[in-house]
């Protein structure tokens, strides 16, 4: 499960309104919730893209803190969808997945690289057993 802050001085509530159906409109019918960190998820087990196997997404709160946008997609073996013949549907699925992510967030995907590389710089300052 990753999970990805939003732009400065803005809030995923505020950038969406109802998760249900934000997550609809990009992978596929909401079949079912799941709970992951104290917040309720929405589960995709049938998703629109033949790549995803599965789809869990939404918004986890944090008291004191913005909330974040969680998201795990499970995918299907890249020999399967080929053989399958839906190759279109793998370059699709990036794009998918991208959109949802920059349509919610506001970032891109190199700043969400960025932000990635920052936390990882950040975490390999702080000691160990402290």
């Amino acid at each position: 499960m990753r999970e990805y802050k939003m732009r400065r001085g803005e809030h995923l509530e505020d950038r969406v309104g109802d998760m249900a159906s934000f997550i609809e409109e990009y992978f596929g019918s909401v079949t079912g919730r799941e709970e992951y960190k104290g917040s309720d998820l929405y589960v995709v087990k049938d998703p629109d893209n033949p790549v995803f196997d599965r789809v869990l997404a939404g918004a986890v709160e944090y008291s004191g803190k913005k909330d974040k946008l969680a998201l795990d997609i499970e995918e299907r073996p890249a020999e399967e969808v080929i053989a399958e013949g839906h190759v279109d549907a793998a370059e699709d699925a990036v794009s998918v997945k991208n959109d949802f992510l920059k349509a919610a967030t506001g970032r891109d995907a190199k700043a969400r690289r960025d932000s990635l590389k920052l936390s990882v710089e950040d975490d390999a300052e702080t000691p160990d057993n402290v």
